[in-house]
């Protein structure tokens, strides 16, 4: 039996299957190496994963936000071996999970557009390049972060239109005080600022929204993809909520700056089970 894992700071999914079935999926918080020790994944996964899986693991994959270099990678693999002694393991980076899920063995470029997002040249096989994503402050651009920092920066300067701006006040009562407080001293800002991406979908037929999302695919486009070795050639995949439930913009933008758009998934899990269905 195979077990495959996609985290991301909030949750992680888990599907464990043969190679003619797979099993139905588990779901455990977020695994995330930056803020997350062996020791306290450990004790989680042995409460909320081990005792729903009622038979021999053979080989693991798991791929997470965080897995930035093999360091961040073993914090997760001890875990794991402590759990699963006689397993196979391979812990890999989001990144990978999305060119995997998303192209397969062909080569292209895989990006990500959920909280943060990322990118990379793929040659079907491993990354071969990679412009880094910097956070929501140097980077993330196109990501639920910064478009919720786009949105409350536009809301407190004043720059929002006035329609706008009445709606996000009344569902969103937040002093300014508080909002500094939750970037800048409490944990996990990026979370704080894509908890407004709900907000600009439901008003997404209205210009000002639209042209925030549409400019920030922009900003990706320019800062991240285009600096790649023949991305007018390449097929473009992306995975993540943002380019799922905008996607029809991100069509859009794509087509615009003539670009070769390949699929478009929420998770890679999917994408994932496949690609190791066919790896033997």
């Amino acid at each position: 039996m195979i077990l495959i894992a996609d985290s991301g700071s909030t949750k992680t999914s888990w599907c464990f299957f043969s190679r003619e079935n797979h099993s139905e999926k588990i779901s455990t918080s977020g695994i995330n190496p930056f803020f997350r020790t062996t020791e306290d994944i450990t004790t989680e996964l042995q409460k909320n994963l081990v005792p729903k899986i009622k038979t021999t693991i053979n080989e693991i994959y798991f791929y997470g936000a965080g897995i930035i270099n093999e360091g961040k990678g073993n914090v997760v693999k001890r875990a794991l071996q402590e759990l699963f002694p006689f397993a196979k393991i391979d812990v890999q980076s989001d990144l990978l999970a999305a060119a995997r899920a998303t192209l397969g063995k062909e080569k292209g470029i895989a990006c990500i557009l959920g909280t943060g997002s990322n990118s990379c040249l793929y040659n079907g096989n491993k990354i071969v390049e990679h412009a880094p994503p910097l956070g929501f402050i140097l980077g993330d651009e196109g990501s639920g972060a910064v478009l919720g920092r786009k949105l409350v920066s536009d809301y407190f300067k004043k720059l929002m239109p006035e329609n706008i701006a009445q709606k996000f006040q009344e569902q969103f009562p937040i002093n300014y005080a508080d909002f500094m407080e939750s970037v800048y001293k409490k944990e996990k800002p990026n979370k704080f600022l894509s908890r407004f991406v709900p907000f600009i979908k439901e008003n997404i037929s209205d210009e000002y929204c639209e042209q925030l999302v549409k400019q920030s695919f922009e900003e990706f486009l320019q800062r991240n993809v285009f600096n790649y070795s023949n991305f007018r050639k390449q097929k473009i995949s992306f995975v993540g909520s943002v380019a799922f439930y905008f996607h029809t913009l991100l069509e859009s933008v794509i087509s615009k700056n003539g670009l070769q758009l390949g699929s478009i998934e929420k998770e890679p899990i999917k994408g994932l089970i496949h690609f190791h269905k066919k790896q033997k």
